[in-house]
Formats: C-alpha cells, structure tokens, sequence
C-alpha cells in the first residue's frame, strides 16, 4: 500500500474564528473564496451541515493553458460531504475528484482547524490521501492561495 500523501498549509487571518466557521457553510462564499488562483467557482449542490453533500466545478481561465483540468480540459468537478463540524474549530471535508484518470481517484481530506491568535485567527489546512495525479507542491500552492482569498473573503 502506497503511503498517504499530504500537505500542510497555515496562515494568520485578522477575523474571528466564527466569521471563518460560517465562510465555510455558505455556498456563495465558498464559491468566492474557494477557488485558487484565478480560477472560478461554481456551486452545483451544498448542504452546509455535518454528513451534508457538496458539488462544485473549478473552471480555469480561458486564457491558462499551463494546467489541464481533472475533469474537462478546463474544468475540475468534485464531490463532497462535510465529514466533521466543530462548530468555529474545524470542518473536515472529504472530496472525490469526477475523472476518469486513476491519477485522480480516491477520497482526498481536507481538514481545517481554527485556532485562536492575538488579533484573529490561525488557520491551518491538512490535505491527506491526495491523488498521485496532483503534484504536492501544486495542493500547498493552491491551499496557500485559497487561504489568500478566504482572508480577503473575511475581511482579514
């Protein structure tokens, strides 16, 4: 068995722990904030609660050519379920990318904690049991980006 492949990013946000619990049930902000990059976001389904189910697409650009998507030339879909809610804490999300390449395949988790800091919040994001597909270094920069925008997003 291939060992689980992980990443882990982190990063200060100048906003409270609830404000940043609630940017993680809400469909509309999570299609804002989510996506990395310039990448855009489009909720398919989301029932923001534990055991709930999500469905959502990253769209690239037309104009990047550089990252071929999962699931169409442009296109990343994935589906979801919010496997734990500590409610301003941690949310836990569990993703299977809709693609037809192996290098894609299996449940990758994502686990957010929240964790008070003088002045905001301490956010820290763990991806385990990430597809081969998807190069280490690719997750961290698009969690790192991610992060960026949720913080933007909160006002932090």
């Amino acid at each position: 068995m291939a060992p689980s492949r992980s990443t882990t990013v982190s990063r200060f946000i100048a906003a409270p722990r609830e404000r940043i619990y609630r940017a993680f049930l809400d469909a509309d902000a999570v299609a804002t904030w989510l996506p990395p990059g310039t990448m855009k976001g489009i909720v398919h389904a989301f029932d923001g609660r534990e055991g709930g189910a999500f469905s959502m697409s990253l769209v690239y650009p037309d104009e990047e050519a550089s990252q071929p998507g999962k699931t169409s030339d442009k296109t990343d879909r994935f589906e979801g379920r919010f496997a734990e809610l500590v409610p301003d804490e941690r949310i836990v999300w569990a993703t299977v990318f809709d693609s037809g390449d192996e290098g894609f395949s299996g449940e990758m988790t994502v686990s957010t904690m929240l964790s008070p800091a003088d002045g905001g919040t301490d956010v820290t994001m763990v991806s385990d049991n990430i597809p081969s597909g998807i190069r280490l270094e690719d997750n961290e920069e698009g969690c790192r980006s991610t992060l960026d925008k949720l913080a933007a997003f909160v006002g932090g």
